[in-house]
């Protein structure tokens, strides 16, 4: 089938008449009014953003369904992931992107395949010098740490931190395997600003992150990912897009890397039934499925 736009959309959603509160928000703020930027749901915490001129393939994992056995001691751990298959061929998820963005380096966002298919002249921007050298030792050649602020073509680039997971499995062994993780902030002159708060529950450094830079649209990852003999979760869940969308009730919320991974324990449908629930505004916070795409 033709592909339908820069990405191959699987769905497009345009959203401008949405978001309208997200503009006046922007408006009284002095911040200038917001050009187009689009967001698509790849499969899991993939997602692509074109933003700023540049087009952003953020956490790829580019694997046939099945491909790699459930991690050990986690939830599900029978199954393996991902559960699902990619929405479009993996060439298509490559096409026209312009840098990659890893916010950590487990294999559900940084996998065996997606370095066999990456182009080793691309771009990429990791958290820290740990994971820019493992990077560089799998060949690619431009890979850039996300210190303090970076700028690619005119896009600023912050890093945010996060907790991939509670302060009690943080503290067990299980907490180095689990390392350290990151978000990212993105900001350009005209655009909304947008946070992808990346692998994390909700931490100080979330909500720093929501005060400091006042995004206009916030991406979690909501799965609600849980490993067995330990309360709460690795990631967020359903509470903390209600927490989002308090804190920043002008944003656009999104709910990234739903039922891909085999220890996440919580569904698309649940998320939706939530926000209803408890009286979110659906305008406002959105559950997109595997190759949704939504312009702002």
């Amino acid at each position: 089938m033709r592909s339908l736009s820069l990405f191959g959309l699987v769905v497009i959603l345009t959203v401008f008449p949405l978001c309208s509160g997200v503009v006046a928000a922007a408006e009284e703020t002095g911040r200038p009014s917001a050009k187009t930027m689009k967001f698509q749901q790849i499969r899991s915490a993939t997602i692509k953003l074109s933003y700023g001129g540049v087009n952003f393939l953020i956490d790829p994992m580019l694997a046939e369904k099945d491909a790699y056995p459930g991690l050990p001691g986690s939830y599900n751990s029978q199954l393996r992931f991902p559960r699902v298959e990619l929405p479009m061929p993996a060439d298509q998820v490559l096409d026209q992107v312009s840098a990659v963005i890893l916010t950590h380096l487990h294999p559900d966002h940084w996998d065996d395949a997606t370095r066999r298919r990456l182009p080793k002249s691309i771009p990429i921007f990791t958290q820290n010098e740990a994971d820019a050298a493992s990077v560089r030792r799998d060949g690619f050649m431009t890979v850039r740490v996300l210190t303090g602020d970076a700028e690619f073509q005119g896009v600023r680039l912050y890093r945010t931190g996060g907790q991939h997971g509670p302060d009690v499995l943080m503290a067990s062994p299980l907490g180095q395997i689990m390392g350290e993780v990151s978000g990212i902030v993105l900001e350009s002159p005209g655009y909304k600003t947008v946070y992808v708060a990346g692998d994390t529950v909700w931490t100080g450094a979330v909500e720093e992150a929501i005060r400091r830079h006042r995004p206009e649209v916030i991406i979690l990852n909501t799965a609600y990912a849980r490993m067995e003999g330990f309360a709460g979760s690795l990631i967020m869940g359903k509470e903390d897009l209600l927490r989002a969308h308090r804190m920043a009730p002008q944003a656009t919320v999104i709910a990234s890397h739903m039922e891909t991974v085999n220890h996440a324990a919580q569904t698309r449908a649940e998320l939706r039934n939530y926000i209803d629930q408890v009286g979110m505004n659906r305008r406002r916070v959105l559950v997109p499925l595997d190759g949704e795409a939504y312009t702002f």
